[in-house]
């Protein structure tokens, strides 16, 4: 009863924007409920609004151990990472994740991201390219992100 009270609490500080008082929330758990998927999940939310990258990239990575089937966690766990400037780590992670995340436009638009940040832009084109063909909305988005910066679009 306690533990859904002060789940349920964190999440109302999340859904209010006030990650730090849903964090001192779900401190309160026992250290073992707190290592459960659902306050994990809460914890990286949190943390990620807070921009607390290098927490955040351990709590995801915890979060892709417990869930390996989950491409939605790799998703956060690499976006954290490359937060940290471990970019090298974050394609890792990406790479490292579920099949079903190649069925993602998300998922190639977000390699794409971290292969141009390292250098390799021929790689970042081609998937570049085809998080555009799976959903064109991606093509305004590379417009304007910096990790994009510097690569020629409309890709041919």
């Amino acid at each position: 009863m306690v533990v859904t009270k002060t789940l349920r609490a964190a999440s109302g500080w999340l859904e209010l924007g006030l990650a730090d008082e849903a964090l001192y929330e779900l401190q309160a758990l026992p250290v073992e409920v707190q290592m459960l998927r659902g306050p994990l999940e809460l914890k990286l939310a949190a943390q990620m609004e807070r921009e607390h990258w290098n927490a955040a990239s351990e709590t995801a990575r915890l979060l892709c151990l417990k869930a390996e089937d989950v491409p939605e966690f790799f998703l956060r766990a690499a976006f954290c990472l490359h937060e940290t400037g471990d970019t090298l780590a974050a394609c890792n992670q990406l790479l490292r994740g579920p099949k079903t995340l190649f069925e993602m436009a998300i998922f190639h638009y977000n390699l794409a991201c971290y292969l141009w940040t390292l250098g390799d832009g021929p790689r970042a084109r081609s998937h570049l390219k085809q998080a555009i063909e799976m959903d064109e909305s991606y093509l305004e988005s590379a417009r304007e992100d910096r990790d994009l910066a510097g690569m020629k679009l409309p890709l041919a």
